[in-house]
């Protein structure tokens, strides 16, 4: 049988078609294995099971994933291990950041996944962990002999399986030894190529978790810190398949006394998994859908738009305030719902997410949070305030001393000229479109942690006042507004001594355009530190009111 041209083509049209789903449908069926490694970072220690529906975005994470593969080893002296393939879960009461990683590369990504997390607390990339002369607990050849152990049973289920991605967060404990501080990137360079070349896998991609700056360590050990950042950034710079993957500006435990800690906990473990599988899923293509830009524009042609700007740290970033519980709020609910009237553009966790141009006003920040700019412009605009924007910068992981001008020695950590630079951007964005432009103040909520920390509370003071001087030259606004707001300085015998409060006032005292607002008086917060979703709400409605009564 003689077949035309057209015919021939057709036919051969299907069989591509055909091959190519086949291909697809074979790839979707391909596990992909993702290691997780590192010391307590990794294994989520104080975290807490049964605080995982403290935190809304996460509920039910306590329960296990039947569609993911786990093989686990965990601890050091007394190892927990799964002896075999699991169902996904929690170990031992305790929350890791697979549980959320899993969570969302299942829910974003076709194809099942199976995770091998091999982890210990206090051990060290230079001597446990070392792949040519490993140490103490020995992890490299323990973490390698139970990886190759899961992939052989695999094997012998015949599972087919590629590994996709190895996931690291480890450093804190090669920072108190005087060999492997100064060498960790060198060390880390030659622990990827080892595991590339163990597990014959030479385009394997790592992540490298950032070490949290939000935690004790953060602050009286910040030299300490940096010197392991750099080795980490190194790393990933000069290699292709390595990631450095932010992770300063997740939730950090709330501890006794002070309040400082030196772990992640509960939320922070469960924001750090989906750090992962952020970076991950958009390295496959597969990223977060952006919030519209504004449109249409709310300001008439040549008016006149004050602009708003707020800043800060952990409750100005707004750490633990959750949209689901405005869902739950009938009093709060409009401001779920974005306000066109007002113009909002915000960079937060030092730049982790920033706004699409100039967006409209409304719940923003990552894991389903928000902060007082939701209530502050609803007051506003209830008090016939028109015309505004709002511009929103913060990091949660910072401390006061990074947004000085000075800075500190952990130069990467300065973010003074990023916070001026994107001030300045505001103003002539909106300049652009025409507009003259009010610049009606800065609103910046004391750093939390500062006040925890006894160095730190006592030189508050004086380095905010550093800041707005700058602010002011730098912006050439010699009066311009500053309203700096302050929550109950934390209550413990260690930091009383210092009363920064009267210091505060000091300042405020003796400038007239530097507002002190004592926001002592907000709804009770369930641990130190940090505001849950209402006392943010009623923040921004005071930072609000304040201005209002100063017009």
């Amino acid at each position: 049988m003689n077949l035309s041209f057209r015919s021939l083509f057709v036919l051969s049209l299907l069989l591509i078609l055909g091959s190519t789903h086949s291909l697809r449908s074979e790839e979707d069926k391909t596990v992909r294995v993702f290691i997780f490694a590192g010391q307590s970072n990794m294994v989520g220690s104080d975290s807490k099971v049964k605080d995982i529906h403290r935190f809304p975005p996460f509920t039910g994470l306590e329960e296990p994933q039947a569609n993911v593969k786990f093989w686990y080893c965990l601890g050091r002296e007394n190892k927990m291990k799964s002896d075999g393939w699991v169902d996904l879960q929690p170990v031992n009461n305790v929350v890791g950041p697979e549980l959320s990683f899993a969570r969302e590369v299942t829910r974003s990504s076709k194809g099942p996944i199976a995770i091998i997390k091999v982890a210990a607390g206090g051990t060290h990339l230079g001597g446990d962990w070392n792949p040519d002369e490993p140490i103490g607990f020995k992890m490299y050849p323990l973490a390698l002999e139970q990886i190759q152990t899961a992939l052989a049973e695999l094997d012998k289920q015949g599972t087919k399986y590629r590994i996709e991605g190895f996931m690291w967060h480890q450093g804190e404990n090669d920072m108190f030894n005087k060999d492997y501080m100064p060498n960790y990137g060198k060390n880390l360079k030659n622990f990827l190529a080892s595991w590339r070349r163990d597990l014959k896998t030479p385009k394997l991609k790592f992540y490298i978790g950032e070490l949290c700056t939000k935690t004790i360590w953060g602050m009286d050990l910040r030299p300490r810190m940096y010197a392991i950042s750099l080795g980490q950034k190194e790393v990933a710079k000069a290699d292709p398949l390595a990631q450095y993957v932010p992770t300063s500006h997740v939730g950090v435990e709330i501890g006794g006394g002070v309040g400082l800690h030196y772990h992640y906990g509960t939320l922070g473990q469960l924001e750090h998994g989906v750090n992962y599988a952020t970076a991950y899923l958009n390295n496959i293509g597969i990223n977060e859908k952006p919030r519209p830009t504004l449109s249409p524009w709310p300001y008439k042609k040549e008016s006149k738009v004050k602009l708003f700007v707020l800043a800060g740290h952990r409750n100005m970033e707004g750490e633990r305030a959750f949209v689901q519980d405005l869902i739950a709020s009938d009093v709060n609910h409009p401001l779920l719902q974005d306000n066109k009237k007002i113009a909002f553009k915000y960079n937060i966790g030092g730049g982790y997410k920033t706004s699409n141009n100039w967006e409209a006003l409304g719940p923003a920040g990552y894991y389903s949070t928000f902060g007082p700019e939701l209530s502050f412009g609803q007051t506003l605009q209830q008090n016939s305030l028109a015309n505004m924007a709002i511009a929103k910068f913060t990091h949660s992981g910072s401390q006061i001393i990074d947004w000085t001008p000075e800075g500190s020695e952990a130069k990467s950590r300065n973010i003074y000229p990023d916070f001026i630079r994107f001030v300045q951007a505001s103003v002539a964005e909106l300049t652009a479109q025409g507009h003259t432009v009010e610049l009606a103040g800065i609103f910046y909520h004391v750093g939390e942690n500062d006040m925890s920390f006894n160095p730190y509370r006592k030189d508050a003071p004086q380095r905010i006042q550093s800041i707005v001087n700058q602010s002011r030259e730098d912006l050439k606004m010699p009066q311009l507004n500053w309203y700096v707001s302050q929550q109950p300085p934390t209550d413990d015998e260690r930091v009383n001594k210092i009363d920064v409060t009267s210091e505060l006032e000091k300042v405020a005292a003796a400038d007239e355009h530097f507002h002190h607002i004592k926001a002592f008086d907000l709804p009770p917060q369930p641990q130190k530190l940090v505001i849950t979703t209402e006392g943010i709400v009623e923040l921004g409605k005071l930072i609000a009111e304040s201005y209002l009564d100063g017009k």
